[in-house]
């Protein structure tokens, strides 16, 4: 999942939805002594709904439609659409209207920006300037942000925007198996905060 959803699930405490960012941004286990307890737990739950997303049979299905030599890059593409599909169709999942929510969190977000690692310190301000989060609602910045992520890769990032053609072709059965994965996901991270706090990375 990408920032919309990780932050959603962390909602409605500002400090954990600030952990669940961190959570692409913080990385092992030393790192995490850095930060409060609400801030580590978050953290480590972002790291949770990554492995259970990788592994859920509705993602493994949707990254089996790209093309051979894309399907490495396939979860990022995923990832950022599924925020898409969050996003559009926000009123079904919050009772709070989605420039509700973000507002005061880009608040919170900029009035810790001097404890926030490198990359997220340069970039807070543009998420917040530019609402990152609550413009995954518009299907073109889909394209955008994974075009954006391409210019970071390494390598091949032309790899990752050829998966931009895949995602139109196969648009209507991604957004059905996000339908299905989703209401999952959200159940899954409910269980585990019963379960209670979490150990390791």
């Amino acid at each position: 999942m990408n920032y919309l959803a990780h932050v959603y699930l962390a909602r409605p405490d500002h400090e954990a939805m600030l952990g669940a960012l961190l959570g692409d941004f913080v990385f092992g286990t030393a790192a995490l002594a850095d930060w409060s307890p609400v801030v580590r737990r978050e953290i480590l739950f972002h790291r949770r709904v990554d492995r259970y997303t990788d592994d859920h049979p509705q993602v493994i299905q949707a990254r089996s439609l790209f093309g051979e030599g894309r399907r490495r890059y396939a979860g990022i593409a995923l990832d950022v659409y599924y925020d898409h599909c969050l996003a559009r169709d926000w009123d079904r999942w919050s009772e709070v209207a989605l420039d509700d929510f973000t507002a005061p969190f880009y608040r919170y977000l900029l009035s810790r920006l001097d404890e926030l690692p490198g990359r997220l310190h340069a970039i807070a301000p543009r998420i917040a300037a530019h609402d990152w989060l609550g413009s995954y609602r518009d299907r073109a910045n889909v394209d955008l942000a994974v075009t954006r992520i391409a210019t970071r890769l390494s390598r091949n990032g032309e790899r990752l925007v050829d998966c931009l053609d895949d995602l139109r072709t196969h648009e209507a059965a991604i957004a059905g198996g996000f339908e299905a994965f989703f209401p999952q996901l959200v159940g899954h991270v409910q269980a585990l905060r019963r379960e209670g706090p979490l150990a390791g990375g």
